[in-house]
């Protein structure tokens, strides 16, 4: 069988990997690796597929940045070729961003059996790109890879067949999983003994001035009490220069590569995001999380995990910290199928479709 995958953005690498891997242990399987190249940025794309011990991809479509209608067309145009030469049995789309949604158009048009990991998901924020593009994804998918239960019901509330849907657990835990003892053994680079790691990079609060400035003094004010470590994402960094914002006292830094990403994360003693997959890691590492959202797509890591939401309520932010700070962190379980082993369960599924063998 023939499996195609297509990747975009950073988190697209860490789900496709361990499905990658999986595949490759098989017999008879060919396997194809996209990129539409929706990242561009070294820190944000190459360097990891080195770490993640995936291939250099077969296809670069090298779409960069653009409006959300612009860039959506430009991958469709060249995906399209590169489905009609290539001829795969079964494309796999991950998570939620463009490249998700246009490689499942594609494909729906041209009759191409798609799977969707990590499908099910709902913010319920039609504000958000990425809820369109998870919704249209599910539609439009043959096989639907859930990491949860509430992918599942949400799905079936939508009317998708229960023979369509897979529960088989997180990928992106896999790819932690297999990484965490190389993040352990990473030295610390002279970062702070006790720090909140922060993230962040939605339009909802980066793009305006006044709501990052706000975001930046309520971080401002939690360095006075807890050391703020913040590798900074391209569009923030642009935005911060671009309003002419104080950050002198944070310690900022450039994006990192998974691992090193990866140690930070599991030695924080908070932190502190707008990140879906950041919040599922958070959870299975045990780190108290506070989400800068309204809203997530994620919400067994509020109901089982350590995740807590607090939109833009500096008030709320400034109470979870303190009970951190106290040592009254949230606690939290790992959710079930969260082992490692998703990739596992996908390759698996594969390989039983009798159009396939």
């Amino acid at each position: 069988m023939h499996i195609l995958h297509v990747v975009g953005a950073r988190p697209n690498f860490m789900k496709a990997a361990p499905v990658l891997h999986a595949l490759g242990k098989r017999t008879a399987v060919k396997q194809t690796l996209v990129h539409t190249g929706q990242h561009y940025d070294a820190n944000m794309s190459d360097v990891f597929f080195s770490q993640l011990e995936i291939p250099a991809p077969d296809v670069n479509l090298g779409v960069g940045s653009g409006s959300h209608a612009r860039q959506t067309a430009e991958i469709m145009t060249g995906f399209e070729r590169i489905v009609l030469e290539r001829k795969p049995d079964v494309v796999l789309v991950y998570g939620d961003v463009n490249s998700t949604v246009a490689a499942a158009l594609v494909c729906a048009k041209l009759g191409i059996r798609v799977g969707h990991v990590e499908a099910g998901l709902r913010s319920f924020d039609w504000s958000m790109p990425e809820e369109i593009n998870r919704v249209v994804t599910d539609r439009l998918a043959d096989f639907l890879f859930t990491p949860s239960d509430d992918g599942d019901v949400n799905l079936k509330h939508e009317g998708v067949p229960a023979e369509k849907i897979y529960r088989v657990g997180n990928v992106m835990i896999d790819s932690l999983v297999r990484l965490l003892p190389a993040a352990r053994r990473c030295p610390k680079n002279g970062f702070p003994e006790r720090y909140a790691l922060v993230t962040l990079h939605r339009p909802s609060n980066v793009d305006n001035s006044e709501t990052l400035k706000s975001v930046l003094e309520s971080l401002l004010e939690i360095n006075e009490d807890l050391d703020v470590v913040f590798p900074v994402h391209p569009r923030t960094r642009q935005r911060i220069t671009e309003f002419a914002l104080k950050v002198e006292k944070l310690h900022l830094s450039e994006p990192l590569p998974y691992i090193e990403f990866l140690a930070l994360q599991s030695r924080a003693a908070v932190v502190i995001t707008d990140s879906g997959g950041i919040q599922e890691e958070t959870t299975y590492l045990g780190i108290p999380c506070i989400t800068l959202r309204d809203n997530t797509e994620r919400p067994v890591t509020v109901s089982l995990g350590t995740n807590v939401i607090v939109g833009q309520d500096r008030d709320k932010l400034s109470s979870e910290l303190s009970k951190i700070v106290a040592g009254k962190a949230k606690k939290g379980t790992i959710p079930p199928l969260w082992d490692g082993h998703a990739g596992e369960r996908i390759a698996d599924v594969l390989q039983s479709l009798p159009f396939l063998n």
